[in-house]
C-alpha cells in the first residue's frame, strides 16, 4: 500500500506538472526576485519561468510573464529599478508558466512570439475570449526578427522543433546575452511536449543550429535556473544530443521503453543532470521513431 501510495503521488505531482505548462492557472502570487545580469538587463525569477526584463531608451521589453497572477509582481518588480513603461512583451514559447499573465500588460504593448507559438496559444482557454485575445502576439516572424535598434537592439531568432514547436531564443546583442526560454530550461532532460510541436527526434539539430547559427553570446538566461554561460548552453545541446542517440540505439536494440529508460548510461560530465523527466523524454523519443 505504501509504494502504491508513494506511485499515486508521483502521478499526481506529474499531471500538475503538465497542466501548469499546458495553460494558466489562476495561482497565488509567488515570491519574486529581481536580479541584475548586465547594465540594464534584469531577470526575475519565481512564479514561473524565468523573466527578463530590458529598459531601453522608449521602454521595458518583457521577456516571457510566468504564471497566471504574477502580472502585478513582475509590474512591480520592474519598477524598483526603472519608471519607464513596458513597451514589449516577447513569449517565447506557448506554456502557461511562460505566457499566464500577459493580460497585466495593459496599453500600448505590442506582444510578439513565433508563429508556431501564436498558433498554439490561440487554442489556450486564457486567449479564446474577446479580452484574451488582445493579449496574443500581434507580431510574429518565421525564421528571424530583429526589434528596435543600437544598442537596443534585439535578435530573436527559430531554429526548429524542439521543446515545443515554436521556441524562440531571445539575444540582446549590445550585452552579449540571450535568453534560450525552456529550449534550454536548465541542467536536466526537458520536456518534449509534442502536443504543441515539439520534438525529441529534432531536439538536437535545433540546438546544434542555434549553438552555430548564433554568435556573439556570453551570457544565458535559462528557461527555469540560474544565469549562466554559453558554455553551459553548449554542453546542454550535447547532452541532448547524446541522450536522444542513446534512445535511438536502445530502440534499434529492440528495447522497449521503460527498458531503454532504465539501461541509458550517459558520459559522466552529465551525472550532475536531473534525469527526472528521463522515461517522459524515451517516451516521447519512442513515438516519434515508429
Amino acid at each position: 500500500m505504501k509504494r502504491l501510495a508513494i506511485l499515486s503521488g508521483v502521478l499526481l505531482a506529474g499531471a500538475i506538472s503538465l497542466m501548469a505548462a499546458q495553460q494558466p492557472q489562476q495561482n497565488p502570487p509567488a515570491a519574486l526576485e529581481i536580479q541584475k545580469v548586465k547594465d540594464n538587463l534584469y531577470v526575475i525569477s519565481g512564479g514561473g519561468g524565468n523573466t527578463a526584463a530590458f529598459i531601453t531608451e522608449k521602454g521595458v521589453v518583457v521577456v516571457d510573464t510566468k504564471l497566471a497572477g504574477n502580472g502585478p509582481g513582475i509590474l512591480e518588480k520592474i519598477k524598483s529599478v526603472t519608471p519607464k513603461p513596458v513597451i514589449m512583451v516577447i513569449n517565447t514559447h506557448t506554456h502557461g508558466d511562460h505566457v499566464g499573465s500577459n493580460s497585466a500588460f495593459t496599453g500600448a504593448v505590442e506582444f510578439i512570439a513565433h508563429e508556431n507559438c501564436k498558433a498554439s496559444m490561440e487554442k489556450m482557454p486564457a486567449f479564446q475570449s474577446e479580452e484574451g485575445k488582445k493579449f496574443l502576439p500581434g507580431k510574429t516572424y518565421k525564421d528571424t526578427l530583429s526589434l528596435l535598434n543600437g544598442a537596443d537592439k534585439i535578435d530573436l531568432y527559430y531554429f526548429g522543433r524542439g521543446h515545443t514547436g515554436g521556441d524562440t531564443f531571445v539575444v540582446f546583442p549590445a550585452l552579449k546575452v540571450m535568453h534560450s526560454g525552456d529550449l534550454f530550461a536548465g541542467k536536466g532532460t526537458p520536456i518534449m511536449d509534442t502536443n504543441n510541436g515539439g520534438s525529441g527526434l529534432e531536439y538536437p539539430q535545433t540546438l546544434a543550429k542555434a549553438a552555430a547559427g548564433i554568435n556573439g553570446v556570453e551570457t544565458v538566461i535559462p528557461g527555469h535556473s540560474a544565469v549562466t554561460d554559453w558554455n553551459a548552453f553548449k554542453e546542454y545541446g550535447e547532452f541532448i544530443r547524446d541522450l536522444v542517440a542513446a534512445v535511438e540505439q536502445a530502440k534499434k536494440d529492440g528495447k522497449d521503453a521503460d527498458k531503454a529508460a532504465a539501461d541509458i548510461k550517459l558520459p559522466e560530465k552529465y551525472k550532475d543532470y536531473n534525469m527526472g523527466r528521463l522515461k517522459a523524454d524515451v517516451a516521447a523519443v519512442y513515438s516519434e521513431l515508429k
